[in-house]
Parts: structure tokens; C-alpha cells; sequence
């Protein structure tokens, strides 16, 4: 069995050593050197994203396709990039997952959302989502491929957390009345995509994530304790300062569901709180 990655990130590399563990073999793209080498010190066969014939022949030999890079103004690159060579290959993998995010369920001041919800994405990155989400989707009915959306809140893990903020003094606790997110470790993330590969169902949409969201500034509260630092003092949202980028993240407030994927892909998540996950890593983190 083999993985195919456009996109060798945080998300796509704890999928390849997940499934590396069980026997599987990964190929995965590149964009420069440093990508190259990242890809196969972790032993898996790195591939230059410009060489057509390479991706061609590596397709045709995978039986999933995992697509995480983010789309831009042109589209989704996984997309633009890897029909034409699928359709060389006559790859047909039997799993596709596009990694999308719950920014396209915009604001819900608080309140749930499911994967039943509409679509009302606030932000120009968000809307690409969307765009990405659904030509993924339409070609998978044309090619008659397997692809599902996986759409992901905050992911979080070793060298990913608040803890990194807190040790380099970046850590701030924005405080904004009644303003939640939802998170996932990224171990989560990639039980319920390896889930997802045993159960595939074309045109499925699935939210992962943990169980209870929380807002930002409890997260780094409950960080600094683990530490044993005292936590950074609150701020208003008003005074905090951000830049445009974080003031669009602070616009939104929501609940995400993540019962669907319980419900289809008996998975549930090993830590269910961000208490849980971080309270791994800082254990992780303590070994020599």
C-alpha cells in the first residue's frame, strides 16, 4: 500500500508515519531542496513537484492521495497539478482527502455547526476553501474517484503548541467575551484520515476535531501551568493590536461537531480536550 502526498507539512507527515508503522510506503512532493530532504530522511520517496513524468508514475502505483497544501488565486495546486498526470496514469487510488478548514462555516457566534450546515465563509482564504472543496469534489465524480473533505479546525502538536509560544514569549491571551474555537491534535488528525482510508465514501464530508472547544486564552492559561510559568496577562481584543490576518481569525466564534466521523468512522479522538493534548506533549517534551 502506498501514500501519495502533495504537500509534505505538519498534517500529511503524521499520516505517512502512521501509516508507515503499519507497512505502508509513502511518496510525496517537494518544492526545494529543503522540502526533498525532510521528505526522505524520514525514508519516503520524495518527488519534484515540476517533474510530470515522476508524478505520473508514482500516482499510478498509490492507493491513496492525500491533497494539503491550500489553494490560491489559481485555484487548488494538488488539483492543477495532478489530473492531468492521474489521468495519464489511468490512477485511480482508492482513497482521495483534500484537507480543507472550518473557516467555510464563517461566524456562528458561538453556536454548533455540523457538516449539514450551510457554507458562509467569511474570508478571502476561507472562499478559496470553499472553490477547492468543490472542484475536488466534482472531479472525483467525473474521474469517478473517492474523495473526501476533512475540514479541520487549529491543529496542534509537538513543536506546534502553546508551549513553543509561551518558551520564545510570543503566547498572548486575547480575551474576547464569549469567543470559542475548536482544535485537534494533529495525532487525531491523522487516526481519523487513516480511519477514513478504511472506510472510504465517495463525496463525504467530515469535521475533525476534539470535543470541546475552548477558547484561546484558557488554552494558554492551562499551557503556562504546565510549565510552571505564571500565564501572560489577559488582553482585550480591542487592545490586543493584530494584524489584519488575526483580527479575521478573532472575528469568528463557533462549536464544531465532530459527531459524523464518530458515527461513520468510529473514530474517536485520543484526547478529547486541549487538557489531554497538551498535557502529552509536555510529557513527550520532558524526555531526554
Amino acid at each position: 500500500m502506498r501514500l501519495f502526498l502533495f504537500g509534505y507539512g505538519f498534517s500529511g507527515r503524521a499520516l505517512a508515519l502512521r501509516l508507515a508503522a503499519r507497512g505502508w510506503a509513502a511518496s510525496a512532493t517537494y518544492r526545494n531542496a529543503e522540502g526533498r530532504g525532510r521528505i526522505a530522511g524520514d525514508g519516503f520517496e520524495p518527488l519534484d513537484v515540476a517533474d510530470r513524468d515522476a508524478l505520473t508514475e508514482a500516482l499510478g502505483r498509490s492507493s491513496a492521495l492525500l491533497i494539503t497544501a491550500p489553494p490560491g488565486p489559481q485555484g487548488c495546486p494538488g488539483l492543477n497539478t495532478l489530473v492531468g498526470p492521474m489521468a495519464e496514469a489511468g490512477a485511480f487510488p482508492d482513497w482521495t482527502g483534500y484537507l480543507s478548514t472550518t473557516g467555510v462555516y464563517g461566524d456562528r457566534r458561538g453556536g454548533w455547526v455540523s457538516e449539514r450546515s450551510r457554507l458562509a465563509a467569511q474570508s478571502v482564504e476561507a472562499a478559496r476553501r470553499v472553490g477547492a472543496e468543490r472542484d475536488w469534489l466534482e472531479v472525483g465524480r467525473g474521474m469517478g474517484l473517492t474523495v473526501t473533505v476533512f475540514r479541520l479546525p487549529g491543529i496542534y502538536g509537538p513543536g506546534r503548541s502553546a508551549f513553543d509560544r509561551l518558551r520564545t514569549g510570543q503566547a498572548r491571551r486575547i480575551v474576547a467575551p464569549g469567543q470559542v474555537f475548536s482544535r485537534i491534535h494533529v495525532e487525531d488528525l491523522a487516526a481519523g484520515l487513516e480511519a477514513s482510508i478504511a472506510r472510504p465514501r465517495a463525496g463525504a464530508a467530515y469535521n475533525l476535531c476534539d470535543d470541546e472547544p475552548a477558547p484561546n486564552s484558557e488554552v494558554i492559561a492551562y499551557a503556562a501551568g504546565l510549565l510552571g510559568m505564571a500565564p501572560p496577562p489577559e488582553t482585550a481584543l480591542a487592545d490586543a493590536g493584530l494584524s489584519p490576518t488575526a483580527m479575521r481569525f478573532y472575528a469568528e466564534s463557533k462549536r464544531v461537531s465532530n459527531a459524523l466521523a464518530k458515527a461513520e468512522l468510529g473514530w474517536r479522538p485520543a484526547y478529547p480536550t486541549y487538557r489531554e493534548g497538551l498535557a502529552a506533549i509536555f510529557e513527550t517534551e520532558k524526555r531526554p
